[in-house]
């Protein structure tokens, strides 16, 4: 049940007339595997009296709704995920008993079997609309209340909400099972959306953090199972020096009574900031080795997550047109805390070597839209978590922060949290105390940057003199026909020159400006007289949100030194011009492979390693011209397997670059070097060939074709958690047979029963296919099923599905042609769906683009 969609219309109706005191809320969790017992209870004033308005609930059945003292029929008063509340009275007190369901979708009350133990865990996953999956709510982030929950659960279980844990009372036994109640203290005053319920026997660890109001307790929770793995001092470090550093630039103290972090299974996203209760995507305990970027991103989302203490918790926004700031707020506040106050000082070059990229390739699809997004109603809000919300909207605001002044900046932050504290707020209150503290009208700023959609993209333009030095020098600035608007940015030149090191030549750089340009031309007299480069870098420093592109002389001197820069940055900003060249159409794919390939011995920069490779995979399976693949996929495979082989053991570099050949290897001559480091046959030195990378190898193995359901079991049999039943399911189907492919199909999508981390796997094993043919048939069934498929799921689900089983590999005209035709036949279908699939015929429509300009060479 998707539920009715919430207008931003509805909500403001709804607020201008109520103000919500109190709900107090009490489950039963020991009524059965499927459904729950949830009682809420809500005190409410409405300022006109005899209005009608709604309360929104998403549950099996109601058995009864009490209004004032008056008992109303659940048949006359329940549908469409909402209860009519006709003739309100001034104070209101509304009783709905009701019957809530369980889900595996990650989305409301989220149920769990462990595999390993049988014990069942379940976690709360409320934004954006999913609190009402739980209890009766007023489902919209301005009508705030202090809520009061109240739960029955089995009696060794750990129960954990937004207010400290309570000691249990017992309540009995009921089947067998000895039951308790845990009655939470009154929230403060706080929105629906982060709100928790977290329970089951979690295994937890304890700290404590010493704060500007005193001690708060720290609590780390995981599965039985996996607390073997639970690096909690780890995760304890890098959450108290985010307290000290955001307690120090916000001047405000931290608003809960505690803070937990929970890892859960089968979560949807990276983690989610239930006020005093965080929870986090399962992946973060390693069980395995994991890449240093891993790491890193962990830290980072533990910071992102507590900056939304203060930051969306502590002051909300009114409605969810400002989402964006509330997430791109914890981008800029979480990467500013790891680069000043953790051991990750880079995080800055990270975050422009990942986030931007996501936020450049997110920009350029038709999806694109205003990082101040009209968010009409609940549909909306759902499909705009993205690289625009979340990596855009923080470039944007890193760029504000240089606009007004870092000092000017805090101050007006410390002033928004001061005067707003527990209340609800729109962009424009964060603006005014902007201008306020540094003095700048931020009107024009907000309507080009925030109000317009779009990248643009620079280059230089300049002529030479017979000394060789600049004898004009411009920057250019275009945008693309869709979204024309040309932006103010603030961005550096490096000037590079070619000099002798120790182990080869390198680029040095030789000077440095920092320019203002606005405008389609913006000449720079700084540059004019100066020696022309070897290399000329726009964007040195990656100040500004914006597509780069090099010169002859700049492009030709990077192909021939590709480990030429001594930083990361310089060489990731250079890779990344190189990379929308390609994306483009202005670059042969086949040559972007090749440099990438030569660039790579040596890298130490984890996550730009990260980058690249995922860069250099999609431009050898999706960019490269068909009749081109088949040597260029050799490339690839032998170039990483023998960079694998060559570097530095035990690094880094050296495990993301088994785990990459491993999964984008084709060549059935790998079959016995896969075997033998699967088996300890062979090794590589520094390498464990330990849970994961074994699956990592078994997938490959299945891929192609040499590893049965016999060997896929007997796997599973090794590793029978959670995690292997997924890995298994996505072996299963990336054999490259049409019966693999048959099986994940009706697995996945003819059925409706797998759980939202079984979709994501088994979607992934059945694109794996070095044989297209085997995908071929499923052009016609994918735009076939999508109305349907899409009705019957949830959001969580439906996304996965209709972007999982999209046969991105065939990139070819008649799969953009079938999309095409499919949109211009759905356009009224659910906006959701329709953006899904978009986007999907997008990247086919880059990749056709690009495998021309790689068939011209």
């Amino acid at each position: 049940m998707p539920g009715k969609n919430l207008t931003r219309d509805e909500a403001a109706s709804r607020a201008s007339i109520l103000r919500v005191d109190s709900y107090d809320v009490r489950l039963d969790l020991t009524t059965g595997p499927e459904n729950f017992h949830t009682v809420t209870t809500v005190t409410f004033t409405c300022s006109e009296p005899g209005a009608d308005s709604f309360i929104d609930l998403i549950a099996d059945s109601v058995e009864k709704v009490t209004l004032n003292g008056v008992d109303l029929d659940p048949a006359a008063v329940f549908a469409d995920s909402r209860i009519a509340l006709p003739g309100l009275a001034a104070e209101n007190e509304l009783t709905v008993d009701a019957t809530g369901r369980y889900t595996n979708t990650g989305e409301g009350l989220h149920r769990f079997v462990d595999p390993v133990d049988n014990e069942v865990y379940l976690y709360t996953q409320f934004e954006v609309p999913d609190s009402r999956r739980m209890y009766a709510v007023f489902e919209q982030p301005d009508l705030k209340a202090s809520f009061r929950f109240t739960v029955t659960a089995p009696a060794h279980w750990k129960v954990i909400s937004n207010s400290p844990t309570p000691a249990p009372e017992a309540a009995g036994v009921a089947d067998g099972v000895e039951r308790a109640t845990w009655a939470f203290e009154p929230t403060q005053r706080i929105s629906s959306y982060i709100t928790a319920l977290i329970a089951g026997p979690y295994d937890e660890v304890r700290d404590e953090v010493k704060t500007r109001k005193g001690v708060v307790p720290l609590g780390v929770f995981c599965r039985k199972s996996l607390t073997q793995y639970l690096d909690a001092d780890n995760i304890f470090d890098c959450t108290k020096k985010g307290f000290a550093f955001f307690e120090e630039e916000f001047d405000q103290p931290y608003p809960f009574e505690k803070y937990d972090q929970i890892f859960t299974p089968e979560y949807n996203m990276g983690a989610m900031e239930n006020a005093g209760a965080v929870t986090f995507v399962e992946v973060y305990v390693f069980r395995s080795k994991v890449s240093e970027a891993k790491i890193e991103r962990r830290a980072l989302t533990i910071l992102h997550e507590l900056a939304h203490m203060w930051f969306g918790n502590l002051v909300t926004m009114k409605w969810w047109d400002d989402l964006w700031l509330n997430e791109s707020f914890a981008e800029w506040a979480s990467t500013t805390c790891q680069a000043e106050a953790t051991e990750w000082t880079s995080a800055w070059t990270t975050f422009g070597t990942s986030e931007k990229a996501w936020a450049y390739t997110q920009d350029q699809l038709s999806s694109t839209h205003p990082i101040a997004a009209d968010m009409r109603h609940l549909e909306d809000v759902e499909v705009n978590f993205d690289g625009i919300t979340y990596a855009k909207g923080a470039s944007v605001l890193k760029q504000l922060v240089a606009y007004v002044g870092r000092e000017p900046f805090v101050a007006a932050l410390r002033e928004y949290f001061r005067k707003h504290a527990w209340g609800n707020t729109t962009l424009a209150d964060l603006l005014g105390e902007l201008e306020k503290a540094s003095g700048r009208e931020l009107g024009e700023w907000s309507k080009l940057w925030l109000e317009t959609a779009g990248v643009n993209t620079l280059r230089p333009v300049f002529e030479v003199d017979a000394d060789g030095r600049y004898s004009s020098f411009a920057i250019t600035q275009t945008a693309t026909e869709e979204y024309p608007t040309l932006r103010p940015h603030r961005i550096g030149i490096g000037r590079y020159a070619v000099r002798p090191g120790a182990d080869g030549d390198v680029l040095e750089r030789v000077g440095y400006d920092e320019v203002d340009i606005a405008g389609e031309r913006t000449d720079l007299s700084e540059l004019v007289g100066q020696e022309q480069p070897d290399l000329l870098l726009l964007n040195d420093d990656d100040l500004a949100y914006g597509k780069i592109r090099l010169d002859e002389r700049s492009l030709a001197t990077a192909l021939s030194l590709p480990r030429g820069f001594t930083d990361s940055l310089p060489r990731s900003l250079v890779l990344g011009a190189t990379w929308d060249m390609t994306r483009d159409g202005e670059m042969p794919a086949r040559d972007f492979v090749r440099f990438v390939l030569e660039s790579m011995p040596g890298e130490t920069d984890s996550t730009l390693l990260r980058v690249l490779l995922g860069q250099v995979s999609t431009a050898a399976r999706l960019y490269t011209a068909p009749e081109h693949r088949s040597e260029v996929s050799a490339l690839l495979s032998s170039s990483l397997r023998s960079l694998a082989e060559t570097a530095e053991a035990g690094s880094d570099a050296q495990f993301q670059l088994v785990e990459a050949w491993a999964g984008s290897t084709s060549d059935p001559a790998d079959e016995a070097r896969l075997r033998a480091l699967l088996t300890g046959a062979e090794s590589l030195p520094g390498l464990t060939t330990d849970t994961e990378l074994r699956w990592t190898f078994v997938k490959a193995l299945a891929a192609l074709g040499v590893a049965d359901d016999i060997e896929i079991e007997t796997e599973l049999d090794r590793d029978p958690t959670a995690t292997g039943k997924e890995r298994a399911a996505e072996a299963l189907a990336a054999r490259p047979t049409a019966e693999a492919k048959a099986d994940a199909w009706a697995k996945a999508v003819e059925r409706n029963d797998l759980s939202n981390q079984m979709v994501e796997a088994v979607s992934a094993g059945f694109r794996r296919s070095s044989d297209l043919s085997l995908l071929e048939p499923y052009v016609e069934k994918y735009h076939a099923m999508l109305v349907d498929a899409w009705a019957e799921r949830s959001v969580a689900i439906g996304e996965r599905v209709v972007g999982g089983f999209y046969p991105f590999s065939l990139a070819s005209q008649e799969l953009k042609d079938a999309s095409d035709a499919w949109l211009a036949a759905n356009a009224d279908a659910a906006p959701g769906l329709v953006r899904t699939v978009a986007e999907n015929r997008d990247t086919i429509s880059r990749a056709l683009v690009a495998q021309e300009r790689d068939r011209r060479g």
